[in-house]
């Protein structure tokens, strides 16, 4: 990990509405924070208090570092709050999911509709012998039987562990096995851009060395899939011949409610294990107040159930509002780049939330897309995923919110479970800032040491407190687990680079491991990719260091242009300058090369280290997460 550094910051700030702060669930971040530094217990204690448990906590936290639980003794099934409660709430005949294929089906589910699906096939998870503790791997397009089969897992306290749908064989079969899995839930095939993916096809091939399975349980989406035979069962008959009202299984606080797999930048994937009684507070909690989701609000989260951010914005945080939430196995910019927009319109999504990476997308195909559409109904944007570049954070508040949408830009990870830092609805908007810690947790930007960075001065992010929704350990590595907590000493540290102002607003920098040291000068990869894609011609732009003999390192520029612009060497002269022009001559990349598309991870993370790794000419190491 490097030392710290001096950022330049840009002070610039958007007000939103005043009668966004006099209507949020959390009216006066600063009055809300102070109160739970007065009493953390009783803050959280206050929030878990608004969901059904089945019994009390005797302790609302016990902290012996690196390990933490919440709700001590508590029992509870999460599903209960996202189904059962909502069946007496006036939410009953309210849709709860609202579904477009990727070739423009549909459906709805209302709660009461949900509770019944997921409580017969609850049932049929129990008659094929999956009861508590039993891990069961979910392989499945984004359709509304995927959310079914997680929250049925849930209901009998069996342990699901979510895997993308677009993962290979090879990736596939590395977390059945890690995992332990006793069954598998998949599909035939999927849906993608209308090409079809055949996902049982790769189960197969994942299952030829996978003994711990013993059910494969498949839906039939194409509609000429044979009935599977052996150890399969039809997803739909098992659904048919179950009957509904399962109860759900009592629940300790602390037990294991999923295993999700995530990869870092060295070693194989983790998996970081989230339980039952802290995840539901802190996805409740951050859904209802960093989105100040209203009971109107149509809330679309764009991302997949195979990431973190499915797990917690799509499924268990919305629905455990009674939310009514949209999914789509469509791509934002298939059948055109309208695609998006017009489901925005159609369905009158009020929350709409997505990755940096599609705002730049949308971007590079120009403002006359969403123009196309009457996107009014929206009322609040959010941010995931990796950090909002200044420019992108223009483009998305004036084009898609009409300068009138508050943007949250969250930073959070697979590991902390909910928002960590961002802004509060009503808050000054600082582009580039993703914004101060939310109310109940503690996070700052320090040295190797711990010690806090003054303002302008790069560091380290940390989280100093638990919260309820932290990660408890990496299933099967607790050793790995307790690297987050001892690399620097009393501290959660995230491997994020950051800088703070003199209001406290954290501007997340990018990965520690993607700062370039340049003839001394510590450079960071964000920095010098946000003035490249400040430049008018610049959609995408990723930046690595290279090994050079008088420098120490050169910094290269990997670059997607926006449609119309075509690469010269004009063209690379300008970029340079306007680089050098951002952000001074040692920032300039000494070489750029223009591609068609940069590598990235399913969930939008550019994956620098691929780049880097061929230009070295090394293994790039754990490459499963990699879109294509």
């Amino acid at each position: 990990m490097t030392e710290t550094f001096d950022v330049k910051l840009d002070e610039k700030h958007y007000m939103p509405d005043q009668r966004f702060r006099e209507t949020a669930w959390t009216p006066d971040y600063a009055s809300a924070y102070r109160e739970f530094l007065a009493d953390p217990e009783g803050f959280w204690e206050m929030l878990a208090r608004e969901l059904d448990w089945f019994e009390p906590w005797d302790r609302v936290r016990e902290w012996t570092p690196p390990y933490a639980r919440w709700f001590t003794n508590a029992k509870l099934n999460i599903t209960r709050n996202c189904l059962d409660r909502h069946l007496t709430d006036g939410c009953r005949d309210k849709p709860a999911i609202v579904w477009r294929g990727d070739a423009g089906e549909s459906r709805t589910l209302t709660y009461q509709q949900l509770y019944e699906d997921v409580t017969r096939f609850a049932n049929g998870l129990a008659a094929l012998g999956v009861g508590k503790g039993d891990r069961v791997c979910i392989y499945m397009p984004l359709v509304p039987e995927q959310i079914v089969a997680m929250l049925a897992c849930a209901r009998i306290g069996a342990v699901h562990s979510v895997v993308f749908g677009g993962f290979g064989a090879g990736a596939l079969r590395m977390r059945i096995n890690d995992a332990g899995a006793k069954a598998i839930i998949t599909a035939d095939v999927g849906y993608r851009r209308g090409k079809i993916i055949p996902l049982k096809e790769i189960v197969d091939e994942a299952l030829a060395d996978a003994p711990s399975v013993e059910t494969v349980i498949v839906l039939n989406r194409s509609g000429s899939a044979t009935p599977p035979a052996g150890r399969g069962v039809d997803f739909a008959k098992l659904l048919e011949q179950s009957a509904p009202g399962c109860p759900a299984e009592v629940m300790d606080a602390e037990d294991p409610l999923f295993i999700l797999y995530t990869s870092g930048s060295t070693g194989a994937p983790k998996g970081i294990v989230h339980t039952c009684g802290g995840y539901m507070v802190g996805t409740y909690y951050t859904t209802k107040h960093v989105f100040d989701v209203k009971d109107n609000d149509i809330f679309w989260c764009t991302a997949d159930p195979g990431w973190i951010t499915g797990h917690s914005y799509v499924v268990y945080g919305p629905l455990a509002t009674g939310t009514t939430v949209v999914i789509t196995e469509g791509t934002p910019d298939y059948p055109d780049p309208g695609a998006f927009w017009k489901l925005v319109q159609d369905l009158g999504v009020s929350i709409f939330y997505t990755a940096p990476t599609a705002i730049r997308m949308f971007m590079k195909h120009g403002e006359e897309w969403p123009q196309k559409y009457n996107l009014s109904s929206l009322r609040v944007l959010g941010s995931v995923g990796e950090p909002l570049n200044p420019e992108a954070f223009e483009w998305y508040y004036q084009v898609i919110g009409g300068s009138r949408c508050p943007i949250v830009d969250t930073w959070w990870q697979t590991e902390t479970g909910m928002h960590m830092i961002t802004t509060m609805i009503g808050d000054p908007m600082k582009p580039g800032f993703a914004g101060k810690p939310v109310p109940g947790v503690v996070a700052d930007v320090v040295d190797r040491e711990g010690n806090p960075v003054p303002p302008g001065t790069g560091g380290f992010l940390v989280i100093k407190e638990p919260w309820p929704s932290m990660m408890r350990t990496v299933h099967g590595n607790d050793e790995r687990y307790c690297t987050y907590w001892n690399t620097i000493p009393g501290c959660y540290t995230a491997g994020d680079l950051a800088v703070k102002d003199e209001n406290g607003y954290i501007m997340v920098l990018g990965r520690a491991d993607d700062l370039i040291v340049v003839a001394g000068h510590n450079i960071g990869t964000a920095e010098v990719e946000s003035a490249l894609v400040s430049h008018e011609a610049v959609a995408e732009a990723a930046v690595i260091g290279k090994p050079d003999p008088l420098k120490g390192n050169a910094i290269k520029a990997f670059v997607t242009l926006c449609t119309g612009c075509s690469q010269s060497d004009e063209l690379t002269a300008a970029l340079a300058k306007h680089v050098r022009e951002e952000l001074g001559p040692v920032a300039v990349p000494s070489e750029i090369e223009y591609a068609d598309r940069l590598p990235k991870t399913r969930s939008g993370k550019i994956m620098r280290r691929v780049l880097k790794a061929r230009e070295l000419g090394v293994d790039p190491g754990d490459i499963s997460t990699l879109e294509e």
